[in-house]
């Protein structure tokens, strides 16, 4: 994401008594325990659910731009890691009007954001199951800890969803935390006219008996959900081709149209240029959205399409958004705590790319980082609380540990860390202190000292 200018859990008796009071069975007995409704996460301890992985989401949406309302279909593909009884998703707003598992009527239960289901006979732990939920009502955005807008946003005539770090749960339900990643299949059907762009490869574009026209895109790897995006409004299109085989999809409104045309053109030779830093490409398609502004107020790295507010892209803010693909999207965080190594890794490399092609030394970069106050607020790998998580130090000073360790370490073996942990940790998720010691057993030393002072130090050191 480009840097923005922007409770308790509850016991675990009162969650069981909670669902024991409130959700009526419609079958036989049941005889595992409920999944856990949130996974402690250090900031946000009620997102995400327990008891089950998922595999697959299956998105079929119906959007209708004057009204605003949404209907939806969601079939979840997952496996079950204890013996289930109940288990839940991540939903704000909208009307649950149906929900099975494996095609037999389940109950459910809504309380807040977390939609409970109760399927009719238990899910043995290792079991693959199929939970299918419809839904339907007007979206509405969520308002983050530091004042930023997430989740369904819409436009003139249209919308656009983001979803760092919960706004994803706005549209579709899930378990919304980057820890469970999954594959995606999105159906968009929108009226004529209006057009409907999301991540991956659009495999179908159809018109329907009624004059509506229903596109469906694959995202084939594996992916979080706080990175699923759907663009909808009139957008201008553009195909390329990166790398030789992928396929580079780009989708600007009409306002930003013509003046991001020239740059969307460059996306090709960024990748290219960004393969040869951090190795091979990780997903099948590529791309970006430029929307107009005023709806967004950031840009984000949505996977293989990045979305941009129109006054935010820039080439800068462009190879930041394109390195997460890499770094965030490929390699995900464990947490939400160890969000440096998406904003210190794709701010590092905007100072590769400028040193590279711009001729202005990373260390220039690194001296006017550590220059500034703002960035020594906290440390990057311990945001004190969720309204930080996208301050200076999580991006500058994230950027400033990067360059202390290829000081420390030299050209030669830095460029072996930055190529190798995309590798190791691809399609997976990942924290600081894997990090810390991929790159301790690459370099063959102790970093300790470096550490220390410059991922968890509280005190600005006397020179850079």
């Amino acid at each position: 994401m480009s840097q923005r200018s922007r409770t308790p859990v509850a016991a675990l008796a009162a969650v069981l008594a909670l669902l024991a009071a409130a959700c009526t069975d419609v079958g036989g007995g049941v005889r595992g325990t409920p999944g856990a409704a949130g996974l402690r996460d250090p900031y946000f301890p009620k997102l995400g659910n327990g008891g089950y992985d998922v595999g697959h989401y299956g998105l079929a949406l119906a959007y209708d731009p004057a009204s605003g309302r949404l209907d939806g279909t969601a079939e979840i593909t997952a496996r079950a890691t204890q013996d289930l009884s109940a288990f839940n998703l991540d939903l704000a707003g909208l009307t649950v009007r149906r929900a099975t598992v494996d095609g037999a009527p389940a109950a459910y239960n809504r309380a807040g954001n977390e939609l409970t289901l109760r399927p009719r006979e238990e899910l043995p732990e290792g079991a693959e199951f199929r939970a299918t939920v419809t839904y339907s009502g007007v979206p509405e955005p969520l308002t983050d800890a530091d004042g930023s807008e997430e989740g369904w946003l819409r436009t003139t005539g249209g919308a656009v969803a983001v979803g760092e770090p919960a706004g994803s749960m706005t549209w579709f339900p899930g378990n919304h935390h980057p820890s469970d990643k999954a594959s995606y299949d999105l159906t968009l059907t929108l009226p004529a006219g209006v057009d409907g762009i999301s991540n991956g490869v659009r495999t179908t574009r159809r018109t329907e008996p009624d004059g509506r026209v229903t596109t469906v895109w694959h995202t084939a790897e594996p992916m979080a959900s706080y990175l699923a995006t759907v663009a909808i409004g009139r957008y201008e299109t553009a195909t390329a081709t990166a790398l030789g085989t992928v396929p580079v999809l780009t989708a600007a409104e009409p306002p930003a149209a013509a003046g991001s045309a020239a740059l969307r053109k460059e996306i090709p030779g960024i990748l290219a240029r960004q393969v040869k830093r951090f190795g091979p490409y990780p997903f099948s398609a590529a791309g970006a959205v430029v929307t107009g502004n005023g709806s967004l107020g950031y840009a984000l790295e949505t996977q293989t399409r990045p979305v941009f507010p129109a006054d935010s892209f820039d080439r800068t803010t462009l190879v930041h958004e394109q390195a997460h693909q890499w770094f965030g999207n490929s390699v995900t965080p464990r947490t939400w705590r160890d969000i440096w190594l998406n904003e210190g890794f794709a701010t590092y490399a905007e100072w590769l790319y400028s040193e590279e092609y711009e001729h202005v030394p990373a260390r220039t970069r690194f001296e006017r980082a550590f220059a500034q106050d703002a960035n020594w607020a906290f440390p990057p790998a311990a945001p004190p609380a969720a309204e930080n998580l996208f301050d200076p130090p999580v991006y500058q000073r994230g950027a400033m540990v990067l360059h202390k360790l290829r000081e420390t370490v030299g050209d030669r073996v830095f460029d072996e860390i930055m190529r190798g942990w995309p590798a190791k940790y691809r399609h997976a998720n990942a924290t600081t202190d894997d990090f810390t010691a991929y790159a301790e057993s690459v370099a063959g030393r102790d970093l300790d000292a470096l550490w220390d002072v410059w991922l968890y130090g509280d005190k600005k050191p006397d020179a850079p």
